[in-house]
């Protein structure tokens, strides 16, 4: 296992940092595991994360398609059908995620709250 030490997560690797911050940013977390083992339209990914606006979901889809998370599937029908999926890239960073986060609810349901700012 590699120690934090070893990550050297700091200016020598900006790219690292910079994709880190994608994938856990707050909407980042939220699009890559519910597209785990799934493929959704742009409608129902906004039905299924609660609280995304539009501008916040479209940024994050196509910075995580830039990135090499999301695939992006315009279907050649009208009226316009564009599909979201995971590419193998996003399907090992979402099985990385998915620990922490349930870690995080645990540790919510124990009564350990986090602190607001």
């Amino acid at each position: 296992m590699v120690t934090v030490r070893e990550l050297q997560l700091d200016t020598a690797c900006p790219d690292t940092r910079l994709l880190v911050e994608h994938v856990t940013s707050k909407w980042g977390v939220l699009v890559l595991l519910t597209l785990d083992d799934r493929t959704l339209r742009w409608s129902e990914l906004k039905r299924e994360i609660a609280g995304v606006s539009e501008k916040m979901l479209i940024q994050t889809l196509q910075t995580l398609e830039a990135d090499g998370l999301v695939r992006r599937e315009a279907l050649p029908v009208v009226p316009p059908h564009v599909e979201y999926s995971l590419t193998a890239h996003g399907r090992v960073a979402a099985g990385l995620l998915a620990p922490l986060v349930h870690w995080a609810q645990r540790h919510v349901q124990a009564g350990v709250s986090p602190r607001t700012s």
